[in-house]
């Protein structure tokens, strides 16, 4: 045991000692080398200001770029209570309708059907169908193409207004349009 204990006492002793020595010469400073400095050179600074860029000549827009470039926007057309029949109201806007989709030959768009949150989800759904379809049809009798026309029927699923009221209810009858290319 003594003999155990005295070899374990130099390996401690010779690990002792070659830590120390590490840690002392570690800290010894490198030779130096003769390395100059990177120095950079400072901008040169004139009394004058410097040029300003040269402007870049503004486009022509001709009024037909114009009007190609300005946003389609088309209003919904709202309906009566339980009803897919097209207002007066809503014969006017789909006139203005047809006129923008005469004047923008390529568009197609897609009219959704939507209905008030009355009734059950079923029937809604067939009622926004008779209604995304009256629109259809009117704004084929308006010389617009059918191939250029697509519905679909949301029912009660996509409510403008989370109101319980009538004035909620009146925003929600409605067809909706959107774009389906551009």
């Amino acid at each position: 045991m003594i003999r155990f204990f005295s070899s374990s006492l130099r390996g401690m002793i010779l690990t002792g000692m070659l830590t120390g020595s590490w840690l002392l010469f570690s800290g010894c400073p490198k030779k130096a080398t003769n390395v100059e400095p990177q120095v950079e050179e400072q901008p040169r600074y004139s009394a004058e200001p410097a040029p300003a860029p040269p402007e870049e000549p503004k486009p022509i827009v001709r009024e037909e770029a114009a009007a190609a470039l300005a946003p389609l926007v088309f209003e919904n057309v709202t309906f009566d209570y339980d009803r897919a029949e097209l207002t007066s109201t809503a014969r006017d806007i789909l006139a203005q309708h047809a006129q923008l989709l005469g004047d923008n030959d390529g568009v197609k768009i897609l009219i959704e059907g939507h209905c008030d949150e009355r009734g059950t989800i079923e029937y809604n759904l067939a009622l926004g169908e008779r209604r995304a379809d009256a629109v259809m049809r009117y704004l084929s009798s308006l010389g617009v193409e059918r191939s250029r026309l697509t519905t679909i029927s949301y029912g009660k699923e996509r409510p403008l207004d989370y109101g319980h009221m009538e004035n909620a209810w009146s925003k929600n009858r409605r067809a909706e349009f959107k774009i389906a290319n551009r």
